[in-house]
């Protein structure tokens, strides 16, 4: 346990630390936005009921989708300046997130700016009038300052909004006290989870009552109050972003990973190569299987390990299977041709994705094949990971059985494991990498129609680094070096001992960074 702790506590500096920086940066902005809207809005009724609406409106979009929907719209912006201008900028992590959290703050300050401003008693407003007052002086000088008390009561809950929702900013490469959250339910190291979840509460009721300090002096006139907690924020934020004052190095790396255990145990083999030839190395984990490839071909990420069935059927669109080899191959041209990214070549084990069953149901059903599992879909249960059922391949596994299974549910790829053995699902898309198929001693049913492609798990390089002979030295001795025994035994030594064994320690086993 205390060897967990360790572990949580050696990365909160930089997840605490852009966890700050993304939450101050989106509540300032939201309130950049928001006080100026809420004035407006309270002297004109006609534009409060839209305002307001609008902004209740953001707040129904689930942050998470919030967040995931500005990176392609970012991405495409980026390639129409890289067009118009000769220079794009980064579409991935930080201006995703700061975008979609500044939205989620607005409504709560410009609710409480409004109702703070058309509170004020008219016979002050009158009186202002009455001794000649302009319009920014009775803003500034009366309006502003008894409304101040409710307006920081809508700044706390804002603040309070943007710290919980800063943790879902993980998935789009942002990283934050989310990466302990996204990485421990993968990993069901609950230790993670706990740390990540403690972690953004104690920041979250740090600031509310920090902001709250604030609030108490405005509404009581006491300065010493509103400067002694406009202290605490100003040094506490600016001790936690000082901990990533050394980001954006020059020499730096970017390895992406998606959000399973084996994606981090190999990001971490690489990552750790990268740093043995002395270079900075930054991760980029929990990315959507999308959003990696996208990233990697705008130069947002550097390099990390995709599969060629994923490629083959989700970025080229393709829904023939050549057969393993002639399908590496055209990848490989294809997708240097199209963007440039480099396919290193194959690390020597597939990932594919395989439906599996409990060895005890499959026997009692008869099934050994998805033909069989045909027969008796309909009165069974089928469970997935969140995104197989809006990929091409179970369109195309679908198409050639037509699996009319009683319900599907989707889950975490752990708690999709969870599910079978539990019997809340009775036939799951597993993959054939992971050594919970051996351990739980599932059956992998074939799969005599091909509907399947190869799933190949290849490095790929972004067209930046192409040509970068210290990467490509540093991670060519990876290729055909890992059988996928060795894949299996990394993985589920992370799966099974749930934190005990890091993903850094199993890269470890599979092939030494000296090699």
């Amino acid at each position: 346990m205390n060897a967990r702790i360790d572990a949580a506590l050696k990365l909160l500096p930089e997840y605490l630390g852009w966890h700050v920086l993304l939450s101050v940066s989106a509540l300032m902005l939201g309130l950049a936005i928001s006080l100026p809207l809420a004035v407006a809005a309270s002297r004109n009724a006609c534009m409060r009921w839209p305002v307001l609406a609008f902004a209740s409106l953001i707040q129904t979009i689930p942050s998470l989708a919030l967040l995931a929907l500005f990176y392609p719209l970012l991405l495409g912006l980026s390639a129409l300046s890289e067009t118009l201008f000769g220079q794009g900028f980064s579409a991935l992590g930080f201006l995703p997130s700061l975008l979609a959290l500044t939205l989620y703050s607005i409504l709560p300050i410009l609710r409480s700016g409004v109702t703070g401003i058309t509170g004020v008693d008219p016979a002050i407003s009158e009186a202002a009038d009455g001794v000649g007052m302009t319009g920014w002086q009775k803003l500034w000088q009366v309006e502003m300052p008894l409304a101040a008390p409710v307006i920081m009561a809508g700044v706390r809950t804002a603040a309070v909004w943007t710290i919980g929702a800063a943790t879902l900013s993980t998935p789009v490469g942002q990283t934050s006290l989310g990466n302990y959250i996204f990485a421990g339910l993968q990993m069901e190291n609950w230790v993670l989870v706990l740390f990540g979840c403690t972690a953004s509460a104690g920041l979250a009721m740090t600031a509310d009552q920090l902001l709250g300090l604030i609030e108490t002096g405005a509404r009581k006139r006491r300065r010493g109050l509103m400067v002694l907690g406009l202290a605490g924020l100003l040094l506490g934020a600016g001790a936690a972003m000082a901990t990533i004052a050394h980001f954006g190095k020059p020499d730096s790396y970017v390895v992406g990973a998606k959000n399973f255990s084996e994606q981090y145990i190999l990001a971490e083999l690489m990552a750790e190569r990268l740093e043995q030839t002395g270079a900075a190395v930054a991760r980029k984990e929990d990315l959507g299987s999308s959003v990696a490839y996208r990233a990697l071909a705008a130069g947002e990420i550097d390099v990390y390990v995709d599969y060629t069935g994923t490629l083959w059927t989700s970025v080229l669109g393709r829904v023939d299977n050549p057969g393993r080899k002639a399908l590496l191959d055209q990848l490989t041209v294809e997708l240097k041709r199209r963007d440039g990214v480099l396919v290193m070549g194959s690390l020597g084990f597939e990932n594919a994705y395989a439906f599996a069953m409990r060895t005890d149901r499959a026997r009692a059903l008869g099934v050994v094949s998805l033909d069989d599992l045909a027969r008796v879909a309909p009165g069974l249960t089928l469970g997935t990971d969140i995104e197989f059922l809006s990929r091409p391949e179970w369109k195309a596994v679908d198409a050639a059985y037509r699996l009319n299974f009683k319900a599907k549910r989707t889950f975490q790829p752990t708690f999709m494991y969870r599910a079978l053995s539990g019997g809340e699902a009775d036939v799951i898309s597993a993959f054939s990498s992971d050594g919970r198929i051996a351990a739980d001693q599932l059956v992998v049913l074939s799969d005599p129609r091909g509907a399947i492609p190869p799933y190949d798990a290849v490095i790929l390089v972004s067209p930046k680094r192409a040509d970068d002979r210290r990467l490509i030295g540093a991670l060519r001795p990876l290729i055909g070096a890992i059988p996928v025994g060795a894949m299996q035994a990394a993985n589920y030594s992370v799966d099974r001992d749930a934190g005990k064994v890091t993903p850094v320690a199993a890269a470890r086993t599979l092939i030494s960074p000296a090699n």
